[in-house]
């Protein structure tokens, strides 16, 4: 379902965009249920050692977690629980009581479910890239995620983007974590397009603010649980299930 298109000929047009930014996990490859998973083992140990009666939920995923980097998450679920433990280094181990050490803990459970398991783009995700391409729009991909890279590489579509802004680049320039507009701001520059005439395609919270400071024109909102008004709430201009509704939607238009 297209949630509440206000102008589908001009917004699901995506052909005509002069450049096009995506967030991965979520987004391209259903990595983003990885992700959950992996996060659900860690903080349910660390909560248990703390005493913490509140269960992690997913909610608390979409509250505090996606779409963040990774120590930034690891903080803002700590602190929503009133638990304060030291920042640490992202040189720590993962079995350090350090903020970067449950960070990098849930890292290591990540990696070693996606090296075991694999990962595939969404279909729909995937025809639109392949659409994109053959129509010469420059794409990008803007991700939180250390992993980006490794990612992109499993799942098979590394090829399709001119750039990448992930967790290592935003730490190596000192940009802040999403919903601050500077990891969109980045892509843009380094994909060459003005926000203003350019589409950033996210489906977390944090992502679709961060687009939205960023300034860019249009922001599609990839519902996968986070919900379609809490999306169009943080700066999203259109909603959709599937990307792969971007090409039917606009089929039918110009039919």
């Amino acid at each position: 379902m297209v949630h509440e298109l206000p102008d589908p000929l001009h917004i699901l047009d995506l052909s005509s965009a002069p450049g096009v930014l995506f967030d991965l996990d979520g987004v391209l490859t259903p990595t983003a249920e990885v992700h959950m998973r992996a996060w659900q083992s860690v903080f349910d140990d660390v909560l248990a050692r703390w005493g913490v009666v509140e269960p992690y939920t997913d909610a608390d995923y979409f509250a505090y977690v996606d779409g963040k980097k990774r120590y930034d998450g690891v903080a803002s679920l700590l602190r929503s629980r009133n638990i304060e433990i030291p920042w640490g280094e992202v040189t720590d181990p993962p079995e350090a009581e350090t903020v970067c050490g449950v960070g990098n803990r849930k890292n290591a459970a990540f990696a070693a479910a996606l090296r075991a398991g694999g990962i595939a783009p969404y279909p729909g995700s995937l025809a639109v890239l392949v659409s994109l391409r053959d129509a010469g729009v420059p794409m990008g991909v803007v991700s939180s995620s250390k992993n980006a890279e490794e990612v992109l590489s499993t799942a098979g579509i590394r090829d399709f983007f001119r750039i990448v802004v992930d967790g290592v680049v935003a730490e190596r320039d000192h940009l802040a974590s999403k919903p601050a507009p500077d990891m969109f701001l980045e892509g843009a520059r380094m994909l060459q397009v003005d926000p203003a005439s350019a589409v950033a395609v996210e489906d977390a919270v944090a992502g679709v603010g961060s687009a939205a400071a960023a300034g860019f024109g249009v922001v599609v909102g990839v519902d996968r649980g986070a919900g379609p008004e809490v999306l169009r709430a943080a700066g999203a201009t259109v909603v959709v299930d599937d990307l792969s509704q971007l090409l039917s939607e606009r089929s039918e238009t110009n039919d």
